[in-house]
C-alpha cells in the first residue's frame, strides 16, 4: 500500500512545495517537481510488476464520506488497465517534466508552472487510481481545473486567458452529464463502487443502461473533445507547449478512452451506447483530419490530430475492441508527445515561431529534432513497424469485419492522416527556407535536456509495437496482458483477409505521403500560396467548418441576449422591484403608525379609554 500511494502523494508533495515556497525555490522549482515524477514512476513499476501475473488489488485509504445510507471510501483499484494507465501518465509526465526545465527556463512564472503541472499529475493518478465512480468524478473535475490553469497560464496574454474559459466551460457542459450520470448510477443500484456496479449491471433495464451510459459519455465527450464538444482542444495550444504534450495528447484527453473502457460492462449492457461511442469517434476522426489538412499553425496541426486519433480510439472501444484502443491510447502517446515536444522544439529554436508558412530548411540546423519528429510522424502516419502502424491497423481490422462502412471512413482518415503529418514535416524541415534571414540566422537545436526526453519518446515509437503489438490467432501481447480486464479477440489476425488489409493500409499510407511530397516537396513551396483559401472547400476547412461561428451564433449571443434581457427586465424589474417593494410599504407602513406617535398624553389617555370601553362593550356582549 506505501508504494501504491507513493505515486500520487510524491507529485502532490512536489506542487504543494512549488505553491508555498516557490518565491524562495524560483529557478530551483524543477529539481523539486521532476525528482517527484521520476519517484511516482519508479512507484509505478512496482504496482505494474504486481499485477504482471494477472492479478488485481483494491486498497482502502480512509473513509471519505458517510450520510445516512451512503457511505464511501478514497479507495484505489489496481489492475491491469490501472497499471497500464499509470506507466503512461507517469512515464511520459516525468520526460515532460523534464524538457519543461528547457523549454520554460526563462519564464517569470517557473515555480508556478512546476506546481500546475505536478498538480495535474496527482489528480491525472488519482483519477486513473479511483476505485469507485464518485472518486473519478471528483478528480475528473480536478483534472479539468489543472487543464485551465495550464492552458491560461500565461493568462496576461489576451488569447490564452479565453482560450483556458473555454476549456472550462466546453467541459462542464460534459461534466454536467457525467455528473447525472454518476447519480443515475447511484440510484439505480445503490453503490458507485466499481466491481458491485459491474457485478450488477445485469439487474438494470437496457434502457436504463443506456441513459446512464450516454451520459457518462457526454462527459467523455468533452474531456476528450469529441464532436460536437471538440472545440476547445485546438484553442487550448495557446498555453505552453510542453502543456499540450501532457495534457493534450498524452494524459487528460485520453481520460475518456479510460473511462468507457473501464465501464464497458455497462456500455455492454446497453449495447446502443456502445454504437454511439463508434460512430462519434469515426465521425469525429475523419472530421479533425480534414481540418488538419489546411492549418498553418505547427501546433493546430497537431491539435487536429490529437482529436482525429482520440476518434479512432473511440471507434474501437465503441466496437468492443477495448485492448485496441488501450494500445492505441498508448502508441499514440508516445508518437504524439514526441510530436509535440519537437513542435516545441522548432518554436524554442525559432524564437516563438509557430507558422508554419514561415520556416523550411530547418533539417540541417536542427538534426536530433528533425531525426525525431520524422519518427514520430512516421508513427502518427502508420509507417511499417512503428507503434502506430500496429494500434491503428488492429483498430482497422476490427471496423473492416464489424462495420464495413466505418471502416472506410477509418481507413480514408489513416490517408488524410499520412498527408497532414508528412504535409507538417516537409513545411517545417524540407525544402527552401522560407523564414527572414535574421530569422534564419537564430535558428538553432534545442539544448540536451529538451532532445533527450524527445530522443526516448522516439525509441519508444520504434520499440513499442514490435514489443507488444503483433498480432497472432491469440491477439497481441499487449492484449493478452489486459486480458483479465478486458475479452481477449482472436481470429482476426491470420488468413488472406488479414494480410491484404494490412498491405491495403499500407499503400493508403504510401499515398499519403506520397501526395504530401507530391504537393510540398516536388516544386518550391511559397509561403504566401499555403493557407490562403482557393476555393469554398478550402475556406470552409481553413475555418474549421465554421463550428465556432455556429455555436457563437446559434448559443452564445442569444444567451447573451437573453442574459441582458433577464438582467434589465425580470433582474431589475421583478427582482428588485419585489425587493424594493418591499422596503417601500415597510417605511410607508412605519410613516403612518409613526403619526399616531403625537407626543400629547391626552391623546395617549383617550387611546387608552377606547380602548377599554371597547373591551367592556365586548365583555358585556357575551
Amino acid at each position: 500500500m506505501s508504494t501504491l500511494w507513493l505515486i500520487p502523494a510524491l507529485p502532490l508533495a512536489g506542487a504543494l512545495l512549488n505553491v508555498l515556497f516557490g518565491n524562495l525555490i524560483g529557478r530551483w522549482a524543477h529539481w523539486i517537481a521532476v525528482p517527484a515524477l521520476a519517484g511516482s514512476f519508479l512507484a509505478s513499476c512496482a504496482v505494474f510488476a504486481r499485477v504482471w501475473d494477472g492479478g488485481s488489488f483494491t486498497s482502502t485509504l480512509f473513509a471519505w464520506i458517510v450520510a445516512g445510507d451512503f457511505e464511501t471510501s478514497v479507495v484505489a483499484h489496481v489492475d491491469q488497465l490501472t497499471a497500464v494507465m499509470l506507466l503512461v501518465v507517469t512515464g511520459v509526465g516525468a520526460l515532460i517534466h523534464l524538457y519543461s526545465a528547457g523549454y520554460m527556463h526563462d519564464d517569470p512564472g517557473y515555480a508556478r508552472y512546476f506546481a500546475y503541472l505536478n498538480l495535474f499529475v496527482f489528480s491525472m493518478t488519482m483519477l486513473v487510481l479511483a476505485g469507485d465512480f464518485l472518486l473519478l468524478y471528483v478528480f475528473w473535475e480536478a483534472v479539468g481545473l489543472c487543464s485551465y490553469l495550464l492552458i491560461g497560464f500565461w493568462y496576461t496574454r489576451p488569447a490564452a486567458a479565453q482560450a483556458g474559459k473555454k476549456a472550462f466551460v466546453v467541459n462542464r457542459v460534459g461534466d454536467f452529464g457525467f455528473g447525472l450520470g454518476v447519480m443515475w448510477l447511484w440510484s439505480a443500484l445503490g453503490t458507485l463502487e466499481y466491481r458491485a456496479v459491474f457485478k450488477g449491471v445485469e439487474t438494470l433495464s437496457p434502457a436504463t443502461a443506456t441513459g446512464i451510459a450516454l451520459l457518462l459519455f457526454m462527459g467523455a465527450c468533452g474531456k476528450s473533445a469529441q464532436l460536437p464538444l471538440h472545440t476547445w482542444l485546438p484553442d487550448a495550444m495557446e498555453g505552453p507547449t510542453p502543456v499540450s504534450a501532457l495534457i493534450h495528447a498524452a494524459t487528460m484527453v485520453t481520460a475518456g478512452v479510460y473511462m468507457v473502457a473501464r465501464s464497458h460492462a455497462l456500455f455492454e449492457r446497453s449495447g446502443t451506447a456502445l454504437e454511439v461511442v463508434a460512430w462519434v469517434g469515426a465521425a469525429t476522426a475523419i472530421f479533425a483530419a480534414t481540418i488538419g489538412l489546411v492549418q498553418t499553425d505547427i501546433k493546430r496541426v497537431l491539435a487536429y490530430s490529437t482529436v482525429s486519433q482520440l476518434g479512432y480510439m473511440f471507434a474501437a472501444v465503441g466496437l468492443g475492441a477495448y485492448a485496441a484502443g488501450i494500445f492505441h491510447l498508448v502508441t499514440h502517446a508516445f508518437f504524439k508527445a514526441l510530436l509535440f515536444l519537437g513542435a516545441g522544439s522548432v518554436i524554442h529554436g525559432m524564437g516563438g515561431e509557430q507558422d508554419l508558412r514561415k520556416m523550411g530548411g530547418l533539417a540541417p540546423r536542427m538534426v536530433t529534432t528533425t531525426i525525431t519528429m520524422t519518427i514520430g510522424a512516421a508513427g502518427l502516419a502508420g509507417v511499417p513497424f512503428l507503434a502506430g502502424f500496429f494500434s491503428k491497423d488492429e483498430i482497422l481490422a476490427v471496423a473492416f469485419h464489424g462495420q464495413r462502412v466505418m471502416w472506410a471512413i477509418l481507413l480514408l482518415g489513416a490517408f488524410l492522416t499520412a498527408f497532414y503529418t508528412f504535409r507538417l514535416l516537409f513545411l517545417a524541415f524540407f525544402g527552401a527556407p522560407r523564414m527572414s534571414k535574421d530569422a534564419a540566422h537564430h535558428v538553432h537545436e534545442a539544448p540536451a535536456v529538451m532532445t533527450l526526453p524527445l530522443t526516448v519518446l522516439a525509441a519508444l515509437t520504434v520499440v513499442a509495437g514490435l514489443a507488444v503489438g503483433i498480432p497472432s490467432e491469440h491477439g497481441t501481447p499487449f492484449a493478452r496482458f489486459l486480458g483479465p480486464v478486458f475479452p481477449v479477440r482472436g481470429g482476426e489476425h491470420s488468413g488472406f483477409v488479414a494480410y491484404m488489409l494490412v498491405i491495403l493500409s499500407v499503400v493508403v499510407v504510401a499515398a499519403g505521403i506520397t501526395l504530401a511530397w507530391f504537393v510540398y516537396m516536388s516544386t518550391p513551396v511559397r509561403a504566401e500560396a499555403v493557407g490562403r483559401p482557393r476555393t469554398p472547400l478550402h475556406a470552409l476547412l481553413l475555418n474549421a467548418y465554421y463550428v465556432d461561428r455556429l455555436y457563437d451564433a446559434a448559443v452564445v449571443r442569444p444567451l447573451l441576449a437573453l442574459s441582458g434581457v433577464l438582467a434589465r427586465a425580470f433582474d431589475l424589474g421583478v427582482i428588485d422591484g419585489l425587493v424594493n417593494g418591499l422596503g417601500r410599504a415597510v417605511v410607508a407602513g412605519a410613516v403612518a403608525l409613526r403619526r399616531l406617535q403625537t407626543g400629547y398624553v391626552v391623546n395617549y389617555a383617550l387611546t387608552m379609554l377606547a380602548g377599554a370601553v371597547v373591551v367592556l362593550a365586548f365583555l358585556l356582549s357575551r
